[in-house]
Formats: structure tokens, sequence, C-alpha cells
């Protein structure tokens, strides 16, 4: 029995699904790069500030994979890849990408944005250990989570409106990343209409073949969304955060990965809980979201000292992630 069940992990339906989460990867990186820049070409054509654009467009936009991915797996039945896909990715965000973007550069940030969105980012971590120990997301907790997101766009673009400080030029320079060059109007909706479409093909594939590998491999699948599908859907984030580094816009990066944190906790889950309930998988409750909490904290403890993270601190960030991988694959 031994022998069959290895010949049926290494047969050609397993490398298929290998190959349709390869794949999904690809299809997810190219279309959110794509939605975003797509989507910030005809806001800047449509005159809307590059302080509205980065806060929205950017700092929201490259959490769709997240999103897609989300919805897609709850409506296939996968709470555990739904859920642990917004806790991986939250835990990815900051240890992994603040980690190597810190080692490329390190990153800064103005004590404004810290104090400001710091805070709601500590507050909506807490309220998503708060739903996740209920062991339920159903559709009032979404509903509550998307009016806390209104609520908290609203609030901030009206007073940025009023003082445009140092946290609007950090939403502006996150516009002025990833706009492009002048182009035709036609360009820039078939940039967005193609990012859609590979994001919504990109999430189908990765939520396919994440879902078959777990069974074949006899894993959890929110072990699967917490590692495969939360670094997948997170790479928009690390590509906004390394070109940031390196061009020496440290507050975007360290802005970026903060504002997807917080959209991924009230709007992704609240879209997806309000799409169709889920039930929170155990090991997530017993684990994974504490170690989602202590990474902001950490976080947010690093950014404070100096308004900055150092190298030795990406370093250390990327070795906890390292260390995280390893207990969840030891734990198997």
């Amino acid at each position: 029995m031994e022998r069959l069940h290895t010949l049926d992990l290494i047969g050609p339906e397993f490398f298929v699904d290998i190959v349709w989460v390869l794949a999904g990867f690809i299809a997810l990186i190219a279309g959110g790069d794509l939605l975003v820049r797509g989507a910030v070409a005809i806001a800047l054509r449509m005159n809307v500030s590059p302080m509205v654009i980065g806060l929205t467009l950017v700092g929201f936009g490259t959490s769709t994979p997240e999103l897609v991915t989300s919805v897609q797996a709850a409506l296939a039945g996968s709470p555990g890849i739904a859920i642990g896909n917004v806790v991986g990715s939250n835990i990815t965000n900051i240890l992994l990408i603040l980690g190597v973007g810190a080692l490329i550069h390190p990153l800064s940030i103005s004590a404004a944005a810290l104090y400001r969105d710091g805070s709601v980012l500590a507050a909506v971590s807490v309220l998503c250990l708060l739903v996740v120990m209920t062991g339920t997301l159903d559709r009032g907790v979404g509903a509550v989570l998307l009016c806390l997101l209104a609520a908290y766009l609203g609030l901030t673009l009206w007073w940025e409106k009023r003082t445009n400080d140092a946290v609007a030029r950090v939403y502006e320079g996150e516009a002025e990343l990833l706009s492009l060059p002048a182009g035709g109007a036609v360009r820039d909706i078939v940039l967005l209409v193609a990012g859609l479409a590979l994001t919504i093909l990109g999430a189908k594939l990765l939520v396919t073949g994440a879902i078959e590998i777990a069974a074949k491999l006899g894993l959890s699948e929110a072990v699967i969304g917490l590692t495969v599908v939360a670094i997948g859907t997170s790479m928009p984030e690390l590509i906004t955060s390394v070109i940031a580094a390196r061009k020496g816009q440290a507050d975007v990066a360290v802005g970026n990965v903060i504002g997807s944190n917080i959209f991924n906790i009230l709007g992704i889950l609240g879209v997806t809980s309000l799409v169709l309930p889920l039930d929170v998988p155990e090991e997530i409750v017993r684990f994974d979201i504490w170690v989602m909490l202590a990474a902001t904290i950490v976080l947010l403890c690093f950014a404070r000292t100096g308004w900055r993270i150092a190298r030795w601190e990406g370093f250390a960030l990327l070795a906890a992630y390292i260390a995280y991988l390893g207990f969840l694959l030891a734990s198997l």
C-alpha cells in the first residue's frame, strides 16, 4: 500500500497539479501588476490625485490576488485555503517581504504614518484574532469588517485632504512607483481588463492545484493556504516593495505592506465571509493567528526604533519566517 501511495504521488496527475500552481503564480503576478498599473493610469487620466490613487488603487490593488483567491477557495468549499491565505499573507508580508526589502536597503517610515496606520493595523489584527477565536466567519462579521474598511478609507481621505502631511506623500510615492509612461486610453483599458482576467485565471489555477496537492499529500488545506497560496498571492507586494527599496523609496515599501495587511483583514475576510460563511480551521486558531499577531507587534516595534527597519532587523524577520515554515513542515 505504501508503494502504491508513493507511485500515486509521483504520477503524472501530481505533476499536473504542480504545473497548475506554478501557472497560477505566474498569472497572479502578471495579472496583479497589469491590473494596478492600468487602474493607476486610468485614474491619473481622470485627474484623480496621486494621494487618493496611492491609498486606494495601489495600497489595496496589490491585494487583489489574495481577494480573488480567497473568494475562489471559499466557493470551492475550501475554507482552510480561504482563511489561511489571509493569515499567511499577512505573516508573509511582514516577515518575508519586509525582511527581503530591509536586506536590500534599510526601510524608513514617517512617524505620522506609523502612529496612524500602524495603530490601525494593530487594532484590526487584534480584531481578526477575536473573530477567528469564535471559530466562524459569518455574513454579519463580513458586513462589519467591510464597514470598518469603508470608515478607514473615508476618514483617511478626509484627513489627508486637510493636512497633506508626510503620510500623504507616502501614498503619492506609491502612485508614482507604479505609474506608466504617457500612452493612449485604449492601452490603459486593455491593461486593466487583461490584468483582471489573468488574476481571476491565476486564482482559479492556484486554488485548483493547491486543493489537489493537499489531498494527494495528506496535508490540511489550511497549511497549503498558509504557505504555498499565501506566498503566491503575496508576490505583487514583494515586487512593489523590492522596487521601492531599490529606488530608495523605503517608506513606500513599509506603507504598502501595512496598507495591504489592513485590507487583507477588513476587505478580503469581509468580502469572503459575506459571499459564503466560513468555519475557521482549528490549527489557525491554535497557532497561526498568534504568529500573525506577534509578527505585527514585532514590525511596529522595529519600525518605532529609529523610524526604520535596519538590515539586521530585516535578517531577523527573514529568519523568523524560515523558522515559521520549518515549524509547519515539522508538525506535519
